[in-house]
């Protein structure tokens, strides 16, 4: 069975933004090499549409810094799955599915191949719900933002779930990378 893994950015306070921090070479360097094992991204309709066209520009034009230009490359280079009632496919890299998503990922985690990475907050509660998030990054930022998209709205986990810290690594830029297995 294949490996399920959830990585975020969050502030010291808990939010998902992504305008709150920019990201330094080391660190898109870190989220490139978390895409060394997946060969599948799974996406609520707001964060793929934050994440293309804008990464699919800088892999097509190499506008971005050596760093960027990499990390585009890898990610664009990926299938994609987004969760969208609206949205219609853009590339044939992209399948659209209108409904259930913990039942289609659960199927999409049945079939061979690598790490199948999710990538959305909105669809996070849900899915660990259903038991299928194997593994969780999140890289807190060194800001309180105050306001913002929280990671966990207030009630949307109905018990606890606790992790094993598998991994620390702190950046130059006052970054903590924590990589978590769900026992």
């Amino acid at each position: 069975m294949r490996t399920v893994t959830f990585t975020m950015n969050i502030s010291l306070d808990g939010y998902c933004d992504h305008t709150m921090a920019t990201p330094s070479e080391e660190l898109m360097n870190y989220f490139t090499a978390t895409m060394d094992d997946v060969d599948l991204l799974f996406y609520g309709r707001v964060m793929y549409q934050m994440m293309y066209p804008y990464w699919t520009d800088v892999a097509r034009d190499q506008s971005g810094s050596e760093a960027e230009n990499k990390f585009a490359e890898r990610l664009c280079a990926i299938d994609r799955v987004v969760v969208s009632t609206t949205l219609d496919a853009e590339d044939a890299k992209t399948r659209i599915i209108r409904s259930n998503p913990a039942e289609e990922l659960l199927k999409l985690k049945q079939q061979p191949g690598k790490k199948i990475s999710v990538d959305s907050v909105s669809l996070l509660p849900e899915l660990i719900k259903a038991g299928l998030i194997d593994e969780f990054y999140f890289v807190i930022h060194p800001v309180i933002a105050g306001h913002g998209r929280p990671l966990f709205p207030s009630g949307s986990l109905n018990e606890l779930l606790s992790l094993r810290l598998l991994s620390t690594r702190t950046f130059e830029n006052g970054c903590v990378a924590h990589h978590y297995l769900k026992p």
